[in-house]
């Protein structure tokens, strides 16, 4: 029998300026596209950056049949090769999103002391920057001990926000202990996400030869537009079946 699983799911653009930020939204266009289609539960609780000029960060919760277990191969650098449709020349530019995919865990699983949160709130904003509420009822919480910042806007209020907030910042340490254990110590996987330079990378995404490489495993697909449109089984069945074989 499946199980029902809850995910927090963040994309952060990294190093390329807009061309990062609009791939950023390409990925999590793909991510919703693919949920959407299995009538999983999508909420964006936190993003800056829009469709036009790309986002910076976001972060949504996903509730849904085996939601973890099909999208954790998505963490990591994902770097994009193509020609931007600002430039005149026809040069190649290359991008890098940060993907991070963290399975929710409960209060009894990770305690977080009161007097290790830095706690701020402010106005939650919608679409182009305005204020949606007069009333700060979005969260922003800095664990001091690890210098994690997560923030929820999304819920009405603010004890809401907090709840979700608390709830990623959880998930962040959980993942941080399980990597502890595992022996992944690097700046890079500790957080999942950081800073996402060029040469660090598990997919390549290059537009002018069509091809989408996953470097973990040395294989590539074509027709990359269906992919991105949320077409993402077969890269899922492979990297399960690889990760079957390595076990």
């Amino acid at each position: 029998m499946s199980e029902t699983q809850k995910i927090i799911l963040e994309i952060r653009a990294g190093a390329g300026g807009n061309e990062a930020g609009l791939f950023a939204f390409e990925l999590w266009r793909m991510y919703r596209r693919f949920c959407e289609r299995l009538n999983f539960k999508i909420e964006i609780i936190d993003s800056s950056g829009n469709q036009v000029e790309g986002i910076k960060n976001l972060t949504a919760q996903i509730i849904g049949s085996e939601v973890y277990d099909l999208l954790k191969y998505e963490a990591g650098v994902h770097r994009v090769q193509r020609i931007p449709k600002t430039e005149k020349s026809g040069r190649i530019h290359t991008s890098t999103v940060s993907v991070a995919v963290l399975k929710t865990v409960s209060e009894v699983e990770v305690k977080i002391e009161p007097k290790d949160l830095r706690i701020d709130t402010f106005r939650s904003s919608g679409a182009g920057g305005q204020n949606v509420n007069k009333v700060e009822t979005a969260i922003r919480i800095t664990h001091l001990p690890t210098g994690f910042v997560v923030a929820c806007q999304s819920q009405r209020s603010q004890s809401q926000n907090r709840e979700v907030a608390m709830n990623i910042l959880r998930a962040k340490l959980a993942e941080m202990q399980k990597e502890k254990i595992t022996g992944e110590t690097s700046a890079e996987r500790r957080a999942q996400i950081g800073m996402a330079e060029r040469a660090e990378k598990m997919r390549t995404y290059n537009f002018p030869q069509d091809r989408i490489t996953d470097h973990r495993i040395g294989k590539s697909w074509h027709n990359m537009e269906k992919i991105l449109d949320g077409n993402m089984e077969p890269m899922i069945k492979v990297l399960a079946k690889e990760q079957k074989k390595t076990k």
